[in-house]
């Protein structure tokens, strides 16, 4: 749903030359992207409130994004990321669980608006071993740091800033458009509307590993534009990451646990309420303090210099409801990217990958009794069925600063419902950033 913050990655050097590489005291750096999707008419005998329209639909995405850096002390970055966003998601950001524009908020409005997307302090402990170089970058400053270190960031930033990243398969200004691709669909990471969240994460880096967690602020309803006053609500997460090399290619394995605290509702509840007063089931009716937790694996392996292919799962807890993320509670994705240099494009990617999506036994009920989801709901579901995505793009380089993607993503069962689609979603995208 955001376009994340690169985590700081840097390249080994030698002692001397780690003596040349002059920090940098502070940046300005930029970004604007524009996104652009059509989803032709397709097969629906009937339609909710939170359906995919079947007609034939167009819509927008535009957001500009300032990052302001600077460094108060040795090893301490501060950073904050102004945005201006406008536009709509298809059908409203409604209709599929594994929705086709990560570009595409929960909030959409006809005219530009201003928020303060992030504002947070990084502070890198260096532990010692190989001196890394670390070359500018969206909220990271150029500089040096050595291979084992501790990094503490607290501060407003989206959860998946830190977890769940994956270098082919993580941000919708540049790779994959669909959320079930680029995160893990089960994650139910803390977050507003937008994707941001209040929170603390501290990471061990050592060798061939690294530890990572973190405490967020949950929104103060589901899917709500508004965060928990005082993190009344909140969200645990913790990651482990594996990094090796096969085939002399690197890669990396990571183990994430998540578990959430918060003011929910059980779709269970939500059925018996709605049958014993003859209402439609909401489990916005049924909400009490309760826990949900999942799990995820997440794989990204190079191949070769211009070509690498990545995995995730996930699963999450079925009785309780979404809460920030979308309403997926069992979820598999794999693709491949490769770069244009075999065709003399070296800048340019081509990515394909496809995700399968599933609900709770419990959810398929709720969603039959006519309930809606975070963002699903077409009134009945006498047909269930796995949500099927098909995605793939190419992103050609225009300039150095610009860049170009033509995208086509195939829907099977939207909203885990048989009876509609499948739905095609061709999408176009211009980024630039400097």
């Amino acid at each position: 749903m955001v376009g994340p913050t690169p985590q700081p990655q840097g390249i080994p050097v030698t002692p001397e030359q780690a003596e040349q590489v002059e920090p940098e005291n502070w940046a300005i750096h930029g970004q604007a992207t524009n996104v652009w999707l059509l989803q032709p008419a397709f097969r629906s005998p009937y339609q909710g409130p939170q359906s995919l329209s079947p007609a034939t639909n167009g819509r927008e995405t535009v957001d500009a994004t300032l990052y302001a850096g600077v460094r108060p002390w040795p090893g301490a970055e501060i950073w904050i990321n102004p945005e201006v966003d406008q536009g709509f998601g298809l059908s409203d950001t409604f209709g599929a669980a594994g929705y086709p524009s990560g570009e595409a908020f929960k909030v959409g409005k006809a005219d530009p608006y201003f928020l303060v997307q992030r504002g947070f302090l990084r502070q890198t402990v260096n532990l010692g071993g190989e001196t890394e170089k670390l070359e500018p970058d969206l909220n990271q400053l150029g500089g040096t740091q050595t291979a084992n270190r501790l990094v503490f960031t607290i501060g407003k930033y989206s959860v998946v800033d830190i977890f769940d990243t994956n270098k082919y398969a993580h941000d919708p200004r540049n790779d994959f458009f669909n959320w079930s691709i680029i995160d893990q669909g089960a994650f139910d990471y803390a977050a507003n509307s937008w994707g941001f969240t209040y929170g603390g994460a501290a990471e061990w880096v050592q060798d061939w590993w690294t530890v990572r967690a973190g405490v967020f602020d949950l929104s103060l309803k589901p899917n709500s534009d508004k965060l928990s006053p005082g993190f009344a609500q909140g969200q645990f997460v913790a990651e482990l990451e594996e990094r090796h090399s096969l085939w002399d290619q690197p890669g990396k394995l990571k183990l994430l646990y998540w578990l959430t605290r918060g003011n929910l509702g059980t779709y269970i509840d939500a059925i018996a309420l709605g049958a014993a007063t003859g209402q439609t089931p909401s489990t916005g009716a049924v909400r009490s303090f309760r826990t949900k937790d999942g799990f995820g694996l997440n794989l990204e392996q190079q191949l070769a210099t211009d070509f690498g292919v990545f995995a995730r799962a996930s699963l999450s807890q079925g009785t309780v409801e979404e809460v920030d993320f979308t309403d997926i509670n069992k979820s598999i994705s794999a693709g491949l990217s490769l770069t244009g240099a075999r065709w003399g494009r070296p800048d340019d990617t081509v990515g394909l990958a496809g995700a399968i999506n599933r609900i709770s036994h419990q959810g398929k009920l709720y969603l039959a009794a006519g309930g809606l989801g975070g963002i699903i709901g077409d009134g009945q579901l006498p047909n269930a069925g796995p949500e099927q995505i098909l995605e793939t793009y190419y992103n050609v380089a225009l300039l150095d600063f610009a860049h170009f993607t033509a995208d086509y993503q195939f829907i099977n069962h939207p909203a885990y419902n048989r009876d509609r689609g499948p739905v095609s979603v061709f999408g176009l995208r211009l980024h630039l950033q400097f």
